[in-house]
């Protein structure tokens, strides 16, 4: 199977995400970076979770008698399947709302990166970071190098992805979520 890839420009910004009010910048900074990271491999786990839940939901049959009527079901249930998204009932600081439109906002400390050596691009489903960074001199070598991977919801729009890098090397990734129904989908049967 071949992979589909497609870099994402990183557009500058003159904007800063660090409040310059304080004292204990990084300290906040550093501990910030850490729980985005810790949210990232949360939301990355949930998504795992229920990829794999909508494939054995959907390839093994249960039965259950119950009396209730449909009424009663359809208003404990919520909103129509096809009203209703995977996202519905994830509860993540990484999902944003505008309106009706969800996106996922992603950060990455890339501060120790000049713009030119970081690179954003999707392979597939996934979002990847990459920087590096090489300065030679005489008297001593330096070498960097960053990497990050984030599986994104199937559906996800890479050509809707943006990305923008503050003037304090914090790289913001956001993309549209898809508005995929439940994962079911009746298929008619021909006669």
């Amino acid at each position: 199977m071949a992979e589909t890839r497609r870099d994402i420009p990183i557009k500058l910004g003159d904007f800063s995400v660090i409040d310059t009010e304080f004292s204990s910048i990084r300290e906040r900074f550093d501990a910030e970076m850490r729980k985005m990271e810790e949210e990232m491999s949360k939301f990355r786990s949930e998504l795992m979770n229920r990829e794999s839940n909508n494939f054995f939901r959907s390839t093994t049959s249960t039965t259950s008698q119950s009396s209730n009527t449909s009424s009663d079901l359809a208003h404990r249930a919520g909103p129509p399947a096809e009203l209703r998204t995977w996202y519905d009932d994830l509860n993540s600081p990484l999902i944003q709302s505008d309106g009706s439109d969800k996106s996922l906002k992603l950060r990455f400390d890339v501060s120790q990166y000049a713009p030119e050596e970081i690179v954003v691009k999707t392979v597939d489903n996934k979002l990847l970071v990459h920087a590096k960074h090489e300065e030679k001199t005489e008297s001593k070598s330096v070498y960097r190098e960053y990497n990050r991977e984030f599986l994104l919801p199937k559906g996800t729009n890479p050509e809707l992805i943006k990305s923008s890098l503050s003037k304090d090397g914090v790289l913001t990734v956001e993309a549209p979520l898809p508005a995929i129904a439940s994962g079911e989908k009746l298929i008619p049967i021909q006669h």
